[in-house]
């Protein structure tokens, strides 16, 4: 699997440790930055994820901030990008499940790294059911 990610300063050092997580799981990674903790604006790297992935660069993206809240509300401007705000991994396998979301997006100030590591092998893990769920990603897309 191919992933996008980016994160402001606040989601920088979970970035770091999520990016080394799916390495070890085989993935390939694109890290579009930023590559130090200094401050930094979240819709910037909302954005740039976002455009990345609808060009079609990964699979799969993954934003870092505070909060997870902004940087999701940034790509989720873009046409063609489901970004989930996750908390636990039944939020991320639902967001999979029943939203084919493609960019999972955290709080590094909400969830500890344990907690994110099994939020982020959820959301990679779980696949879309389709059927009934189709019809209403495809009102979302509208």
């Amino acid at each position: 699997m191919r992933w996008v990610l980016a994160s402001d300063h606040a989601g920088f050092d979970l970035k770091e440790h999520l990016e080394a997580r799916l390495r070890a799981l085989g993935d390939e990674v694109i890290d579009l930055g930023p590559h130090d903790a200094s401050s930094t604006d979240y819709p910037d790297w909302g954005h740039l994820l976002a455009t990345r992935l609808v060009e079609g660069v990964a699979d799969r993206g993954l934003l870092v901030c505070g909060s997870g809240i902004g940087i999701s509300i940034a790509a989720n401007r873009h046409a063609g990008v489901r970004a989930a705000l996750c908390h636990d991994e039944f939020t991320a396998r639902a967001s999979r499940q029943h939203n084919d979301a493609n960019v999972l997006a955290l709080g590094a100030r909400v969830v500890g790294v344990g907690v994110a590591e099994g939020i982020l092998e959820s959301f990679r893990s779980t696949a879309f059911e389709g059927g009934r769920h189709a019809a209403r990603v495809q009102k979302i897309d509208r």
